[in-house]
């Protein structure tokens, strides 16, 4: 049994979970609605305000299967409910983002301004200079927009300038070694 899989997942209140003929789920929320179609050998089931998913047998197909399903379902339970944040730091003489408007501006070292608009859905805040916060209820466009972000600009591993996640650690090398 799949130890993901097998596990339960919790429908907390103000989230309504509907299931539709052909295993397409429909997840509204306080944050928004997302909906999503899944493999239609998984059997999918609301029971006791929950949510179950369950696998014909045991091939590994199946068992794959069973794991990604829970995953995905609860990441839209979860995303409607509290939502997705990534944080990022931007580190360089000069670095810095700012928003006009809903667009993001970045200054990060180019001979021009980068500007990335949002998409739907997903809120981008700049509470200093040099850090960026990526907000939405959809943790994959969340995700991808976070790294279009910091592809602009990756941190090197010398002087540690560009942007990084802010979790992240940065492995630095050394620089070269005069005689």
């Amino acid at each position: 049994m799949s130890r993901i899989g097998k596990m339960p997942i919790v429908i907390p209140a103000g989230v309504d979970v509907r299931i539709d003929s052909g295993n397409v789920v429909t997840v509204k929320g306080p944050r928004g609605s997302m909906t999503q179609k899944f493999n239609s050998d998984m059997a999918i089931k609301i029971e006791d305000g929950q949510v179950v998913i369950e696998r014909p047998s045991d091939l590994k197909r199946h068992k794959a299967f069973h794991g990604l399903t829970r995953s995905l379902l609860n990441n839209m339970v979860v995303g409607v409910s509290e939502g997705f944040v990534k944080k990022l730091e931007i580190n360089g003489v000069g670095y810095r983002a700012a928003m006009q408007g809903t667009k993001l501006i970045l200054s990060v070292g180019y001979s021009h301004p980068v500007e990335m608009d949002p998409p739907e859905g997903i809120t981008v805040e700049v509470p200093a200079q040099t850090q960026v916060v990526v907000k939405g209820y959809d943790k994959q466009a969340v995700g991808e927009f976070a790294a279009k972000i910091r592809a602009h600009r990756k941190p090197e591993p010398y002087l540690g300038k560009g942007i990084k996640y802010a979790d992240e650690r940065i492995r630095r090398k050394e620089g070269k070694t005069g005689a």
